[in-house]
């Protein structure tokens, strides 16, 4: 398997091109719309987020946003899209242990991001998360349902259950991914003893899981 850093590091500039794909517009128009208002006036933790894609719609109502990544190249082309800074950073760091000078939140997201957690670390990636979340924080993950004619095809799938893309860069480079497609059972499990309200909205293209961190 790839090691995801490299392959996101080679894959940064054009990483956004996966937005352009007209067949999944009306799902991006309205998650567009429908996740900003879920931070309005609090503070974010973004994980994994890249180039900042995502940053830039969920700032407009966010109190600010701490955005972490592992890639400094995904980084530099999120800083350069001129987002307040005053409410807006970004941070090298790891989205299995967000450090703890970061404080505490209300809210976190990730946006394709848990497809690449191997399923033995998914447990792992929610408890490193919710030790940044303040009682009653809310959290949204974002990432793709596998289409078939849209998605990369899986390649194959390990002993444990994990699945596998075989993806080509423009520089000619092959890779083999890890991408999982879960159902809202699975992250509902994943989150036990973790979160209350959870619900799993499937699009036709993307899947949206949310929960809320119990206040008390």
């Amino acid at each position: 398997m790839t090691d995801l850093k490299r392959y996101y590091a080679q894959r940064a500039r054009e990483y956004e091109r996966i937005y352009d794909k007209p067949e999944r517009q009306p799902d991006l128009e309205w998650l567009k719309q429908a996740l900003p208002p879920m931070f309005a006036g609090r503070r974010v933790l973004e994980i994994a987020c890249g180039t900042g894609y995502w940053t830039q719609f969920i700032v407009r109502e966010a109190n600010g946003i701490v955005g972490i990544d592992v890639n400094d190249e995904t980084l530099e082309i999120a800083r350069g899209k001129g987002l307040p800074a005053e409410r807006v950073a970004f941070r090298i760091a790891d989205a299995y242990a967000p450090p703890e000078d970061l404080g505490e939140f209300g809210g976190a997201f990730a946006g394709f991001w848990w497809s690449h957690v191997p399923i033995r670390e998914r447990r792992r990636f929610f408890q490193g998360l919710d030790r940044r979340l303040a009682p009653g924080a809310r959290v949204a993950l974002l990432d793709n349902l596998y289409v078939e004619g849209s998605s990369t095809p899986i390649s194959r799938r390990d002993a444990e259950g994990n699945s596998f893309q075989a993806r080509r860069l423009e520089d000619g480079s092959q890779h083999e991914v890890l991408k999982n497609f879960p159902t809202g059972a699975e992250l509902d499990a994943d989150i036990e003893g973790l979160g209350q309200n959870p619900r799993f909205t499937a699009l036709q293209y993307y899947w949206l899981f949310t929960y809320e961190k119990p206040a008390g």
